[in-house]
C-alpha cells in the first residue's frame, strides 16, 4: 500500500530530545546503552543512536518503521534498567503518567529520564507530572517544544505515586461497560460512529469475518451478540495496547452469549493487506494521525477489504459523512449503498468485489 502510517517527515519533538546532548547539557552513557520508549524513526535518531540502544514502541507502522532503519525494537513491558531512558510521551495525559512511572521503573540508580514534548500539546503539564514524580528538573526550549530531564535519580523519587500512576494503564471496565486503558481510541466510551455500524449490522452475517482497526474489540463483541451463524472473527488492530482489552472483551462476549465461535487477535498494519480472505468485514477505518486528517488511510482500508473479501463477500464500514470514499468504493465493488446517514457519519454496505 503507498498510504503511509509512519512517522511525520518533521518530527519536532524527536529533534528537540537530542538538543541537550548537542549543546553539552547532558553526555550519553559511558555504556553506550539507552532505552528510548515511544521511539519514533527519524534522521536524528538515526544520527545518534548507537548499536547498544532499544526502542519500546506499541504502535505498529511505527515500529516496523524503526525497525526498517536497523534499530533494536523490544516488546514494551521488559524490565531490564538503562542508565538513560528517553520518552515521547502521548497527548492523554494519564497514558503519559503511566509512562512516565514506567520510564522511572527502568532507569537505574543515578540514571536520568529525558522528555520531549510539544509546547501545544500539554508540555509543562508532562512537565510538572515527571517533577511530581522525581523531583526537581532541568529544561530548555527547542522547535516549539520543551525539554525537561531528572537529576540522577535517587532517594527523591515518590515511591508511592510512582506506582499509583504505573497502573493507570492497566486495562479497566470503563464507564461504558467495556475493558479498555487510558489512549485508545474512544477509551472511556462507545463512540458514536461505532455505536451507529454496530446498530446496523445485519443479523445473517456468517462465517468468518475480519475487524479492521478493532481497537478494544467494541465491534467484534457486537458481531458475537448480534449475527449468531458468525464461526471466527480475526481482530487486526495496530496498537498493541488495545489487544489486551480486546481479549478480555472478547472472552465476555463469548461467555454471555453462549457463542462457540473463535477469534484471534493481530498486531497489524492494515494498510500491508491481510493473510487470508473472508465471508464479511466490518470497520471504523481511521482517518487522521496526530491533527492532520488523512482520508487515505480510510481508502487504502476499504482496498485492503475488497482484496480479503470473497467473491460473496460483504463490506461494512462508517465513516465521517464529509470524507469522500465513495470513488474507491465504485471502482472496488459492484454495488455500494449507504444504509444510513447519521450523526455526522454513514454507514455503507459493499459487495461484490469487482475482478
Amino acid at each position: 500500500m503507498p498510504v503511509s502510517f509512519s512517522p511525520a517527515a518533521h518530527d519536532a519533538a524527536l529533534e528537540a530530545i537530542f538538543v541537550p546532548f548537542a549543546s553539552g547539557e547532558l553526555t550519553l552513557p559511558a555504556d553506550g546503552r539507552v532505552l528510548f520508549l515511544r521511539a519514533r524513526d527519524g534522521f536524528r535518531l538515526r544520527e545518534m543512536a548507537q548499536k547498544q540502544w532499544v526502542c519500546e514502541q506499541s504502535f505498529k507502522p511505527f515500529a516496523e518503521a524503526l525497525e526498517r532503519s536497523g534499530l533494536t525494537v523490544a516488546s514494551p513491558g521488559a524490565s531490564e534498567p538503562f542508565p538513560m531512558v528517553l520518552v515521547l510521551p502521548p497527548r492523554q495525559r494519564d497514558e503519559a503518567r503511566a509512562l512516565f512511572a514506567h520510564a522511572l521503573q527502568r532507569t537505574s540508580a543515578g540514571g536520568v529520564v529525558l522528555v520531549a514534548v510539544p509546547n501545544a500539546e500539554g508540555a509543562k503539564s508532562a512537565e510538572g507530572d515527571l517533577a511530581s514524580l522525581a523531583g526537581p528538573l532541568s529544561h530548555l526550549s527547542k522547535h516549539k517544544c520543551r525539554v525537561f530531564w531528572t537529576q540522577p535519580l535517587g532517594a527523591q523519587l515518590d515511591r508511592e505515586l510512582l506506582e499509583s500512576w504505573a497502573s493507570l494503564d492497566t486495562p479497566r471496565l470503563s464507564p461504558a461497560g467495556y475493558v479498555s486503558r487510558p489512549g485508545l481510541f474512544a477509551w472511556d466510551r462507545v463512540d458514536t460512529a461505532s455505536a451507529l455500524l454496530a446498530a446496523c449490522l445485519p443479523t445473517d452475517l456468517h462465517g468468518s469475518v475480519a475487524d479492521l482497526g478493532a481497537g478494544y474489540g467494541y465491534l467484534s463483541a457486537q458481531l458475537l451478540a448480534r449475527c449468531p451463524a458468525v464461526s471466527s472473527i480475526d481482530l487486526f488492530e495496530a496498537e498493541a495496547r488495545a489487544l489486551e482489552p480486546a481479549r478480555q472483551n472478547l472472552d465476555r462476549a463469548q461467555r454471555e452469549h453462549a457463542r462457540a465461535a473463535t477469534y484471534a487477535l493481530h498486531w497489524h498494519d492494515v494498510t500491508q493487506g491481510l493473510p487470508r480472505r473472508y465471508d464479511a468485514i466490518v470497520s471504523n477505518p481511521p482517518f487522521h494521525q496526530g491533527r492532520a486528517d488523512l482520508p487515505e488511510l480510510g481508502r487504502a482500508f476499504i482496498d485492503v477489504a475488497a482484496d480479503a473479501l470473497l467473491p460473496h463477500g460483504r463490506l461494512w464500514l462508517v465513516a465521517n459523512r464529509h470524507l469522500p470514499y465513495e470513488a474507491t468504493l465504485a471502482a472496488r465493488f459492484n454495488e455500494v449503498r449507504t444504509v444510513v446517514t447519521q450523526d455526522g457519519f454513514k454507514v455503507i454496505e459493499a459487495r461484490g468485489v469487482r475482478a
